[in-house]
């Protein structure tokens, strides 16, 4: 049972935004408001969706991608007033929640195979 004054500052920060039905093994597009200095801009940031944390307001996913030979892994909340809009790009047909094993993959061997609708 949560207390009463913790449910009333998560409901002040809690959006109902358009999110797009996501699991892990997707690939999403997460567009970013970054600010720098007096700027703000939105960057995007592609990769594979290698965890999903649910706790109603504190819920997170964490997007994998390769920069050259390097893996950079980012964690996003999903109620973040910063997360501009979220893209599903591709389905992964993957049979764990978390995909840590992507961490040791390189190459061809880091490859998911697609979801198909119908199938």
């Amino acid at each position: 049972m949560k207390n009463k004054l913790i449910a009333s500052v998560e409901a002040m920060f809690k959006t109902e935004k358009e999110m797009p039905a996501f699991r892990s093994g997707d690939t999403v597009r997460v567009y970013f408001r970054i600010i720098e200095g007096n700027k703000e801009r939105i960057q995007a940031y592609e990769g594979l969706v290698i965890k999903i944390h649910r706790n109603s307001t504190n819920s997170t996913f964490t997007v994998r991608k390769m920069v050259g030979d390097i893996g950079v892994e980012r964690t996003f909340p999903y109620c973040s007033p910063r997360i501009d809009k979220v893209e599903l790009i591709r389905t992964g047909k993957v049979r764990q929640a978390r995909l840590f094993y992507m961490r040791d993959l390189r190459g061809k061997a880091a490859r998911i195979k697609e979801r198909r609708k119908g199938l």
